[in-house]
């Protein structure tokens, strides 16, 4: 539930309510508002059974939360979050690419990709040092050498780096080089994860799993916040239908759908999403037009010859031509790029 302070409270008044409510068994989360201070009390309610919130001094209403997911939807902060990291604002009005290869190859492939990527306007590098694959004979990637390539094009860039976390157990390895931490579709719902990036103070990325509901997605990111880390940034890369002329189908109705139901921002992947190089230009031009805050797009010096998604990565020439395009259906929509 929502618990609505008087206008005017000071920060020990604040703090004394969500004391009180951590007393009861529940966990408070405050919210600073433009105009009110909230408190969202979380966890079983059936413990305020005999406890009336309305009473504490300070409490102007409670209001429920209905949707099973409570921190990250739009009842819980009506204002959409803002999330900052390497000196930009992601869930403004600036929309944000983040580029790169699939996986790290070599610290040639990742600069071949990352310096025309930031050249072209680009804002982020993405690159797999650990890859989930269908196969256990497919190239799992570089491990710690590929995080320190990406650590390497970072310095001479300046793009910050976002990479997949695997495994919990790496968690302290990735966290020292990346600026944001992904978790792939295939690990939506490892809940042991998503409870551990949770207890850390870097951004994350969420991905949807490829059969999962737009509740289901909500609800693992839920997980995250519910831990103390509201830093989500929830991303739409396809989901498993009966259609086979693509690798996944992308559903840009999600993106609509998930900035109605939460106040997190929202990405697409029309890489990972289509599979072919031919259909992520025109898929990323509809997904800005349907509202994303982002694109994650997969751009590789020599994709014939990549070890990972070849496919569906651009060449940097066909990235700087696309970037080109965004900007006109961004500025069209009253976006920045």
């Amino acid at each position: 539930m929502i618990v609505v302070l008087k206008p005017g409270m000071a920060q020990k008044e604040v703090q004394a309510v969500a004391d009180r409510i951590e007393s009861l068994g529940l966990k408070a989360f405050v919210v600073v508002g433009k105009e009110r201070t909230i408190i969202g009390a979380i966890g079983d309610e059936r413990l305020l059974v005999d406890q009336t919130l309305e009473s504490f001094p300070g409490v102007e209403k409670v209001l429920p939360i209905l949707k099973p997911y409570k921190l990250v939807s739009r009842e819980f902060q009506a204002e959409d979050t803002v999330i900052k990291v390497g000196g930009y604002e992601i869930g403004g009005k600036k929309i944000h690419v983040m580029a790169g290869p699939c996986s790290v190859e070599s610290q040639e492939q990742v600069l071949g990709a990352a310096i025309p990527a930031k050249e072209a306007g680009a804002t982020f590098l993405r690159g797999g040092a650990f890859k989930p694959r269908t196969s256990p004979y497919s190239f799992q990637g570089l491990g710690e050498e590929g995080l320190s390539h990406l650590a390497h094009a970072r310095k001479m860039t300046g793009l910050a780096i976002i990479t997949e976390v695997l495994d919990p157990r790496d968690l302290d390895l990735v966290y020292r080089y990346t600026d944001i931490l992904q978790i792939g579709a295939r690990n939506m719902q490892n809940f042991k994860l998503l409870t551990e990036v949770g207890k850390l103070d870097k951004p994350v990325m969420l991905k949807r799993g490829m059969s999962a509901s737009i509740q289901e997605f909500l609800l693992s990111a839920e997980y995250i916040a519910a831990e103390g880390n509201r830093r989500i940034i929830l991303c739409e890369r396809g989901i498993r239908t009966f259609e086979t002329e693509t690798r996944n189908t992308l559903d840009l109705s999600a993106v609509p759908i998930l900035k109605q139901l939460s106040h997190l921002p929202v990405f697409i992947d029309p890489s990972h999403s289509t599979g072919k190089w031919e259909l992520v230009t025109p898929m990323a031009l509809a997904g800005v037009a349907a509202g994303a805050d982002g694109l994650l797009i997969e751009v590789h010096p020599r994709p014939e010859v990549a070890l990972c998604d070849g496919p569906q990565s651009l060449k940097p020439e066909k990235f700087s031509a696309l970037m080109r395009n965004l900007r006109k259906v961004a500025e069209a929509v009253g976006r920045d790029m």
